[in-house]
């Protein structure tokens, strides 16, 4: 898919990867960007459309349809998260709060969207996702679970939608340089760097994204002797 001339909506578009994709797709010729937030006072970006948008909420979800109904490309962004192991006293409170932005937002952003991109010629579809999607270290274990189920739906929507010929994208990465990663002392990449190459990656018909080194050498682990997923030994 093209980016020139399309009409993108970004969930969680005011800050972080999410404005990241909005100055980046503004750059590379989109023809509307709304960027959807909480609080769309938030978005500041000046050439975007703001667009209230709770992914958590379905009166919004439907809203949003209703008046964006010349979207070509949704960008799936908008994700939380928060330490905590799942043996933790507050382990399940946890999961389900994240799991209804995470999860079932996505979920019912790409329902409703679903037929917008049909009627626009199918369009595509971005689900931005994580190297956690394969790893669960117990750190972050309920948005890695959140990230793994999101690659599911991912994957599954990507064969129910072929057939109105819309592009399904997953992008996966480690830590980016955002609010969300803030506290954690570790190697990041730029939000800029990774909307680059999710972008590259959707307008040479790419499936899924790999954005960086510690992305790459997670997956290739996955069908190592021992797989990564698995404790380590020394």
């Amino acid at each position: 898919m093209k980016i020139e001339n399309a009409v993108v909506l970004v969930t969680g578009a005011n800050r972080g990867i999410g404005l990241a994709f909005a100055r980046e797709l503004l750059a590379r010729g989109a023809r509307k960007v709304y960027a959807a937030a909480r609080d769309p006072s938030t978005v500041t970006l000046p050439g975007v459309e703001p667009l209230q948008l709770d992914v958590t909420k379905p009166e919004e979800i439907a809203a949003a349809a209703a008046q964006a109904t010349d979207v070509t490309l949704l960008i799936n962004n908008a994700g939380i998260a928060q330490p905590g192991g799942f043996l933790a006293q507050d382990s399940e409170a946890l999961a389900r709060r994240i799991f209804e932005t995470n999860f079932f937002g996505v979920l019912n952003m790409s329902k409703a969207f679903a037929t917008v991109l049909k009627t626009n010629g199918g369009g595509a579809l971005l689900n931005v996702l994580s190297a956690a999607s394969w790893i669960n270290g117990g750190e972050l274990a309920a948005y890695s679970a959140s990230k793994s189920a999101a690659w599911s739906l991912t994957n599954a929507l990507r064969h129910e939608l072929a057939g109105q010929k819309t592009q399904v994208l997953g992008l996966h990465m480690g830590y980016v340089d955002t609010d969300l990663t803030r506290g954690f002392d570790v190697q990041k990449s730029s939000a800029e760097e990774i909307v680059k190459r999710a972008l590259d990656g959707l307008e040479a018909g790419a499936d899924e994204v790999l954005a960086d080194t510690l992305t790459q050498q997670v997956r290739q682990g996955l069908a190592a002797p021992r797989p990564v997923y698995l404790p380590q030994t020394n």
